[in-house]
């Protein structure tokens, strides 16, 4: 994983990351990162693509620098930025009441500079050249929001969140139940499930360094299930076989293992059996 900097897109990033590696290595983000925003970027190398999702449906914590009193196009500080005429500043306890609104599951519209779809294109490419954007509401999560600091038109908090939050959203949408406007004005992806910006490279470490600090396979499959399997049953996992299983499991998802710990498959359990979904191994 890499803390991205800013005013860089995740796919420079990407490109950036490509370096540290033989040409032709299959490299993915998990997660889009927008250029103003900073933080943890989790990227999949080599067999590791195969289980960019997993690393997708964890939890992230963000830390939001939000401006009040103005609005933007693009719902942050790198768009158009239209200041809003207040006459009253929402005070501390009003925001603190407007934030719990948030939390649960909501119904949220994602900015139209943003990587949703349209009729099967970037939201983003269609608002640059003037189109009118029409994004339909998204059901999505947020755990916990934690007011930081405030003193207007400056805010401060921590989102915990679930898949498909837009910060710059939560921002935007804040602004308008306070009516004021708000926009985003830095932003740091501080978690990804287990994955720490404090444990990030930078893009800037050589070669060596990145490589070192490549993580294991069942580094992405930590909120899953596990079990073990041995060598027969991997093989015919391996062949696109179902096995009998008699390890007490969970139904849905597993992560199966080999007797040494190394992670084999992703696998369906059901019943008593395991189907294949990803086999990793040869």
């Amino acid at each position: 994983m890499i803390d991205k900097p800013g005013g860089m897109t995740s796919r420079a990033a990407v490109d950036r990351a490509q370096g540290w590696f033989p040409r032709g290595t299959r490299i993915g983000h998990t997660g889009t990162l927008d250029p103003l925003a900073t933080g943890v970027l989790v990227l999949c190398v080599g067999v590791a693509t195969r289980l960019g999702e997993y690393v997708q449906r964890m939890e992230k914590v963000y830390r939001a620098g939000i401006r009040l009193g103005a609005r933007s196009d693009t719902d942050d500080a790198d768009g158009i930025v239209t200041p809003a005429a207040v006459t009253t500043p929402p005070d501390r306890e009003r925001v603190a009441e407007a934030l719990r609104t948030f939390i649960g599951e909501i119904d949220q519209v994602p900015p139209a500079y943003s990587a949703a779809k349209v009729t099967g294109r970037r939201a983003y490419a269609l608002a640059r050249r003037g189109d009118d954007v029409q994004l339909a509401p998204r059901n999505v999560e947020i755990y916990e929001i934690m007011l930081r600091d405030y003193d207007y038109p400056r805010l401060e908090i921590e989102v915990r969140c679930g898949k498909g939050t837009y910060i710059r959203s939560l921002a935007r949408d804040l602004g308008e139940r306070l009516g004021c406007g708000g926009l985003i004005q830095t932003l740091c992806r501080v978690r990804v499930g287990r994955f720490s910006v404090d444990d990030a490279v930078s893009l800037d470490v050589d070669a060596d360094t990145a490589r070192r600090r490549l993580l294991p396979l069942a580094a992405a499959l930590t909120e899953l299930p596990r079990i073990t399997l041995n060598a027969s049953e991997i093989s015919a996992l391996g062949c696109g076989q179902s096995v009998s299983i008699t390890e007490a499991c969970a139904s849905g998802e597993t992560a199966a293992f080999d007797a040494a710990g190394q992670l084999v498959a992703v696998v369906a359990s059901e019943g008593g059996r395991a189907q294949p979904l990803k086999v990793l191994i040869q």
